[in-house]
């Protein structure tokens, strides 16, 4: 990439557009995303029902509906990579979606979402080509977020593979400035920090993304969850501090209803993401979701901690010396309370006994606090800061309260 043309593009770009104007993502966006779930099957000969096509996109987005999803806050039904053609219209140089997989073209795959009050998103990379090998927008940014626009997306997936590192501080600019340019409301979901060759500028991250993907995919599995939870209490560079309205540090997909995970370690999965302030973006087959993990997902009181407007994301208090793998995490919410999750993330092989203080985990109001536990909305009772506070926290698992001052 021509590294002179974009400093002097974006020297323009500035005098035009200081930042992300889009007016979205007041809030985390919630919805469903196809990668961790469907990868990148494109033999819809043997896998008809699974592969990546408009006929699966169709099909969530029927699901969404009949369970009632967008009631709950999820809206968006998001495309990930394996969608194009392999090459581009060679007379416009446009990107092309698969004739076979995508016979009705994106346009029409967007409106048959927003008839159903529903958005669609799509995915693209910053590189030559995406990581799977289908063309990238390097050098055809413009053109990209052109037809984007023309066929009504509503958020971009930019990802950052087969691409200079070095760029990756010019290129999402580049890109969020043409889609902001195109008039046309589009929710820009950036990977920049993942692909970053320097310490991640996050001041300008969050000036130019909606979302912004701090480390590599999660994966079906206790491990990979329970290290992004990991990443986040360690909170290096203090990423979660440019967490807010507008912008969002985003763990990756929840695998909730998926193949790894058991009943305990969905639970708290689901309550770290919505302490953190992290975008609700589902990756699992809706048509055979169990009760269970659907209850999870419409688990209203802790979407509403997620959804929360003041925006914070959970800081964990280091240094409390507690057992078995258990950590404290805080999170304040707009209404004045506090969300608290107890976190274990080994298997002790039973529920572990915790003995603190609210005053201990910060909570110092004189009053005293009323405590709620959210997953079923039981009332603990009313506690002094002084007063011994005992919870019991199930091994890979989560204790989620809020803690409303009296």
């Amino acid at each position: 990439m021509d590294k002179m043309l974009l400093l002097l593009f974006l020297g323009l770009a500035a005098e035009i557009c200081s930042g992300l104007d889009n007016g979205l993502a007041r809030t985390p966006p919630m919805g469903w995303l196809s990668w961790e779930r469907f990868r990148c099957e494109t033999d819809c000969t043997t896998f008809p029902d699974s592969c990546i096509s408009e006929k699966l996109y169709m099909a969530m987005a029927d699901k969404m509906v009949e369970l009632n999803l967008k009631a709950y806050g999820y809206e968006y039904v998001n495309i990930d990579d394996c969608w194009p053609a392999k090459e581009r219209d060679p007379e416009t140089g446009k990107l092309v979606a698969d004739p076979d997989r995508f016979p009705s073209g994106i346009s029409a795959l967007a409106d048959y979402m927003h008839a159903r009050g529903l958005k669609l998103g799509i995915y693209e990379d910053f590189g030559v080509q995406t990581c799977a090998k289908y063309p990238g927008s390097e050098f055809y940014m413009e053109i990209d977020a052109n037809t984007f626009a023309e066929w009504k997306v509503d958020m971009v997936k930019f990802d950052g593979c087969n691409s200079d590192p070095n760029d990756s501080p010019y290129g999402y600019p580049t890109m969020q400035f043409y889609m902001n340019k195109t008039g046309h409301p589009m929710l820009y979901s950036c990977e920049w920090p993942l692909y970053e060759s320097k310490k991640p500028d996050y001041a300008l991250i969050r000036k130019t993304c909606n979302l912004w993907r701090n480390g590599h995919d999660i994966g079906d599995t206790w491990k990979s969850v329970s290290s992004v939870i990991d990443f986040y209490g360690d909170n290096d560079q203090n990423f979660s501090a440019y967490t807010g309205p507008g912008g969002w540090a985003d763990p990756d997909e929840l695998v909730v209803g998926d193949f790894g995970l058991s009943y305990y370690q969905q639970k708290a999965h689901f309550g770290m993401w919505a302490m953190f302030s992290a975008p609700l973006l589902v990756s699992v087959d809706l048509r055979t979701i169990s009760q269970e993990a659907l209850a999870i997902l419409q688990n209203r009181n802790v979407i509403a901690i997620d959804q929360d407007p003041l925006g914070v994301s959970a800081k964990r208090l280091d240094g409390m010396n507690l057992p078995n793998s258990i950590s404290v995490w805080t999170k304040p919410l707009a209404d004045g309370s506090t969300a608290v999750a107890f976190y274990q993330k080994g298997n002790s092989g039973r529920p572990t006994l915790v003995s603190t203080t609210l005053a201990n985990i910060g909570l110092a109001s004189g009053n005293g606090y009323n405590v709620t536990e959210v997953f079923d909305g039981k009332g603990m009772g009313t506690f002094k800061p002084s007063s011994p506070f005992k919870v019991l926290v199930d091994p890979n698992g989560i204790l989620l309260l809020k803690a409303v001052p009296m």
